[in-house]
């Protein structure tokens, strides 16, 4: 009878298991709805199910000991026998550069804390990729190459000390602030403007790095700061769970890998945190990102592909991307792609985001001498509120020249000094915006072409922002805006050098009977849809109505 019981039990419970499975499976497939594109579906890493008790291998997590050498004998017994879950339970484990190999989760119990070491000896020179560019850098605090099945998972806190590597700048901080910074230690830049942990930092940015041998770059490693975690060239990656905090440059890097989970994060960082962005997504294909909170120092959910030359010859886009269900506060940007984005992007679908108290909401930037093709972007049901510059902001002039927008009216405009359109032209096309709801915004948008390569299909619809500030469209050719509401304090719309545009059901507050200001020699084809009675628009110097198709 006893037997029996057992048993009826143990199908119970298979059962039971078996339904726990079903449904984080059904949870799994509700990421792929509504996507735009095909999209592959894959799974979770496949690790064996043994555990390593970092304990067991001299691990000591009183926050003072040093676990280097656990954790790579942990690594190493385990790749030994075909991988399985590293833990690492409560306590402060400080230790070097972890290097993740295939079939190894890394993973951290409840109340543990993994502390990077400040000793620069433990990071020792690599060549890699940063911020799109082949470049010598300290190794990544986390870093896996070349591995397959890989997985940082738990509950635990993974902290770079970053402090001990980055700059501050003193107009990010209050005075106070900034007196408590320069008494820990330091130094000052010659314009007393930027404070640098060590001297080394300093020389670091005050010289031409590119004349430097290998030997020389090592007196300057500390200006050299790593991505806390660098994922180059891996299959199936899991990250779920721990909080990611207070990296020395970027936070998360993955660089041409593929089949990536990024699921339940907490990605943190000092607001005034130079280059501190949240997640970097760079030439990679096959990338879930949701249910993640991110408060960082910079972008917080970027997409790159590379550099100028060095990413055009890398010739590795960035495709097939899922970002769902995340939520973003401080950080320069909720989404963002580029500004480094030689290699293209495409296929990209982000909905159901909260951006909160960002710098800007949508941010795509780039430059002339980059390159690449940004196309087939889907976005939706996004809400932002306290945006403290742009809700959506497209500036292919990011760190270049770009004309005086003071007055779009007045805009200087010499066709010979533009550039012919070549591979080192960028190009952002097809881009789609549905259901965006913006609160408190500083500006309603930015929409700023080249005037040799325009904005090209940017759709907006069922949307409406709230701003200061109204939207400026420049340099751009095929803009739709279908059942869009602006509440702005200014002239809700600017449009200059633009053509084929075409605003319906436009809805903006009474007191503005000419809501929208055209010029530019180049502007054309505007069609125009106000939905509200006695609105019209002010056609500046220059244009003649014949260009402008106005149905009421």
């Amino acid at each position: 009878m006893r037997n029996k019981v057992l048993g009826i039990i143990s199908i119970f419970l298979l059962n039971l298991s078996f339904a726990f499975a079903q449904i984080d499976k059904q949870v799994e497939e509700e990421i792929y709805e509504g996507v735009n594109f095909p999209m592959k579906h894959w799974d979770t890493p496949n690790i064996k199910n043994q555990d390593f008790l970092i304990t067991d291998f001299g691990g000591l997590g009183d926050g003072i000991f040093k676990n280097t050498s656990a954790f790579k004998k942990a690594i190493a017994k385990a790749t030994e026998v075909g991988g399985g879950k590293i833990i690492v339970p409560r306590g402060i484990w400080l230790t070097g550069p972890i290097e993740l190999k295939s079939g190894i989760n890394l993973h951290l119990e409840a109340g543990a804390v993994l502390l990077f070491s400040k000793d620069f000896d433990d990071y020792p020179l690599i060549e890699t990729s940063y911020e799109g560019l082949n470049s010598a850098r300290s190794t990544s605090p986390i870093y896996a190459n070349n591995a397959e099945n890989i997985a940082i998972t738990g509950s635990g806190v993974i902290d770079g000390n970053g402090q001990a590597w980055r700059p501050v700048k003193k107009a990010k901080m209050t005075d106070h602030q900034w007196q408590d910074l320069i008494n820990s230690g330091g130094v000052l830049s010659e314009n007393k403007s930027v404070w640098y942990p060590s001297k080394s930092a300093l020389k670091g940015s005050e010289s031409d790095l590119s004349s430097f041998s290998l030997e020389e770059l090592k007196e300057v490693k500390a200006f050299l700061r790593p991505v806390m975690v660098s994922l180059v060239n891996c299959k199936n990656i899991l990250l779920d769970g721990p909080t990611f905090q207070n990296s020395p440059a970027w936070n998360i890097h993955p660089l041409m890998s593929e089949n990536i989970i990024i699921r339940n994060l907490n990605i943190r960082n000092p607001w005034y945190a130079q280059n501190g962005d949240g997640l970097d997504i760079e030439s990679c294909k096959n990338v879930l990102v949701y249910n993640n909170t991110f408060d960082v120092g910079d972008d917080a959910i970027c997409v790159k592909s590379g550099k100028d030359k060095d990413g055009r010859d890398r010739g590795i886009p960035t495709q097939n991307v899922i970002i769902k269900n995340n939520t973003v506060y401080h950080g320069h940007g909720g989404f963002v792609i580029g500004s480094e984005m030689s290699g293209g992007v495409k296929n990209v679908h982000i909905s159901d985001c909260n951006f909160i108290g960002t710098d800007t909401g949508l941010r795509f930037k780039s430059t002339r001498g980059r390159g690449g093709v940004v196309e087939d972007i889907y976005i939706s049901n996004i809400n932002m509120t306290g945006i403290t510059t742009d809700a959506i902001r497209f500036n292919l002039y990011y760190g270049g020249k770009a004309p005086d927008l003071s007055d779009l009216t007045n805009i200087k405009e010499d066709e010979d000094d533009y550039p012919e359109v070549s591979i080192e032209t960028p190009a952002f096309k097809n881009i789609y915006m549905d259901n965006i709801q913006v609160i408190e915004a500083e500006s309603a948008g930015y929409f700023m072409g080249l005037p040799e390569m325009n904005l090209e299909n940017i759709k907006l619809e069922n949307s409406k922002i709230q701003a200061k500030k109204g939207m400026r469209i420049i340099n751009a050719d095929g803009i739709t805006f279908t059942s869009v509401k602006l509440i702005t304090e200014e002239i809700p719309i600017k449009i200059h050098n633009a053509k084929n545009v075409d605003f319906s059901e436009l809805f903006f507050q009474s007191d503005f009977e000419k809501p929208i200001q055209i010029s530019g020699s180049k502007t054309a084809k505007i069609e125009l849809n106000f939905n509200e009675a006695g609105k019209s628009f002010d056609l500046q110097e220059g244009l003649q109505e014949s260009q402008i198709i106005k149905i009421n």
